[in-house]
């Protein structure tokens, strides 16, 4: 499966200030656009892909442009294959297993989250859900064999600041209909 080794997220509050940061980072270096919208409440996400050196550079811009509306950023230079796909929401899921649930108040952190969780363990990540509907919050669900999806909750869990951890939750034995509501 071809994918971009490095991931770079801006979170800024000016909607106006995200879409000229998604124009000068496209610009700036040979990257993927994977996500340029709004989030709640009222803040911007760009998200790009690639190749780390051109990510790295791409993302120096848009810190630059960002200036004061920049809230978050991150920069993951080996993500995990399965996180870009879990954001867009196009994951297939075969079977549902124990499931994890970590909720967190940082977009930047869920992705953080994300990566760790599935670093550390065989699980399936099924969504990572940034801020859309959520007043700002985050969250990602995973499905797997119940040591798998304890192991990474914690690595999700120990990746992210105390303050920005909402809650984490493990169904261990999920009731058939939560397949469906989970995808």
């Amino acid at each position: 499966m071809d994918r971009d080794p490095a991931i770079g997220v801006l979170e800024l509050n000016s909607i106006a200030r995200g879409i000229i940061c998604t124009d000068v980072m496209a610009k700036a270096a040979p990257v993927n656009v994977a996500l340029s919208q709004t989030i709640c409440p009222g803040k911007y996400l760009v998200m790009i892909t690639g190749d780390e050196d051109p990510v790295r550079e791409s993302m120096d811009v848009g810190r630059h442009y960002a200036g004061n509306y920049l809230v978050d950023d991150i920069l993951i230079p080996n993500i995990h294959e399965q996180v870009v796909p879990a954001v867009s929401a196009v994951q297939e899921l075969a079977g549902l297993d124990s499931v994890g649930i970590i909720e967190t108040f940082s977009v930047a952190g869920t992705i953080l989250a994300a990566d760790a969780a599935c670093k550390a363990a065989g699980i399936r990540l099924i969504e990572v859900r940034l801020a859309n509907g959520l007043g700002g919050k985050a969250y990602l669900t995973m499905s797997g064999e119940l040591p798998d999806v304890e192991a990474a909750i914690a690595a999700g869990v120990a990746v992210l600041e105390p303050a920005m951890l909402v809650r984490q939750e493990i169904i261990p034995a999920p009731h058939s209909d939560m397949e469906s509501i989970l995808t």
